[in-house]
């Protein structure tokens, strides 16, 4: 197929016929960087296309029901909290070695300074919101688990809800207890 479109290329005008070798100098370069440049073209194409279907992600499936009902209930203990300012049992989901790493506020390593921060910004303010379907769930072995999912904020303040964001959540689970250990949001 390639070997017919380049056997049919032909130009003419006044000195200008490639198949009967009567081209200027510049004609047979012009007419192979055209057939270079569109094949280089169609193959990188191609290329992007192959590409992209080998790093398409599957639909989520959990590979440990149990394990994910719990981190979902969890979660959405945790973000009731959150939303309704129980600070009481927000403390108790939080572990005291806490590092949260904020794309805008930086890195929280102090319980305190979290639950102050929530109180004095969130509370009253902003409502968390899920993005339903988005959530996975990891298993750490001898450790707990990852959460991972998209959620979105309602700020009552400036009358509108955030784009959804990427969120981790590392949950360790010590003594029987399981702990927001590690947190990465971003916007």
């Amino acid at each position: 197929m390639k070997s017919k479109i380049i056997s049919s290329v032909h130009l003419s005008g006044p000195g200008h016929d490639f198949q009967n070798n009567n081209c200027p100098s510049g004609c047979k370069k012009s007419i192979f960087t055209f057939i270079f440049g569109s094949l280089l073209l169609f193959g990188t194409a191609g290329q992007a296309q192959a590409s992209a279907e080998r790093y398409t992600p599957k639909p989520y499936v959990p590979a440990d029901e149990p394990l994910y009902k719990t981190i979902t209930t969890l979660d959405s203990l945790y973000f009731d909290t959150y939303n309704h300012c129980k600070l009481d049992k927000m403390t108790e989901l939080t572990a005291d070695d806490i590092e949260f790493y904020h794309d805008r506020g930086g890195l929280t390593t102090s319980k305190k300074e979290l639950i102050e921060s929530i109180h004095k910004n969130i509370c009253g303010k902003v409502t968390r919101k899920l993005t339903k379907g988005s959530i996975e769930v990891y298993s750490i072995p001898n450790y707990g688990a990852v959460e991972i999912g998209y959620h979105s904020f309602v700020n009552t303040a400036e009358q509108g809800e955030s784009h959804p964001s990427k969120f981790m959540i590392f949950w360790r689970l010590k003594d029987g207890i399981w702990q927001i250990h590690r947190v990465v949001s971003l916007h």
